[in-house]
């Protein structure tokens, strides 16, 4: 089993998690039973309408959580996302700290299926978006091919499941 949700190789240039990426949103993933959960406060700049959070930094954030459930299948893998619906329920507002909890549903094959919500952080039962999305895990060779100038950020996983 994964223990560590967050990269910690040697890449760190994700937007949506990466430590070295100044633009990014740096988040940080924990697991909380069978769900996978980050909190995070937008900044400043990642408004659309004043006090109002972009409609694309929310896409962002559910990608990432959805994608991120690969981690807790049998064989945890990187993936890619194939598709992602998003339902904007509410605004997503400037300036408290939300919460995005997501979970892993079907899995048949390299196919994954996952759903998650937006909320507040400290209130749940107010859902301000939520998707659901279909991820492929990468083959060997996608993996050579994307990870060659990043060999830690390929041994990642391995290394977790060689831990246990």
């Amino acid at each position: 089993m994964i223990t560590d949700l967050n990269d910690r190789s040697d890449y760190q240039l994700c937007f949506a998690c990466g430590k070295r990426n100044p633009y990014g949103l740096q988040m940080e993933f924990r697991r909380e039973g069978d769900t996978v959960v980050s909190d995070f406060r937008p900044q400043a700049e990642h408004q659309g309408f004043p006090g109002v959070i972009h409609g694309g930094i929310i896409a962002t954030v559910l990608d990432e959580a959805l994608n991120r459930t690969s981690m807790l299948t049998d064989s945890p893998a990187w993936s890619m996302t194939g598709r992602l619906e998003i339902r904007y329920r509410k605004y997503v507002p400037y300036g408290p700290l939300l919460r995005v909890r997501a979970e892993l549903g079907k899995q048949k094959g390299r196919l994954m299926q996952a759903s998650g919500k937006i909320t507040l952080a400290e209130d749940e039962s107010v859902v301000l978006a939520e998707a659901q999305g279909t991820f492929m895990a990468l083959s060997s060779e996608m993996l050579d091919s994307v990870m060659k100038e990043y060999p830690l950020m390929r041994s990642w996983l391995e290394r977790d499941e060689e831990a246990e």
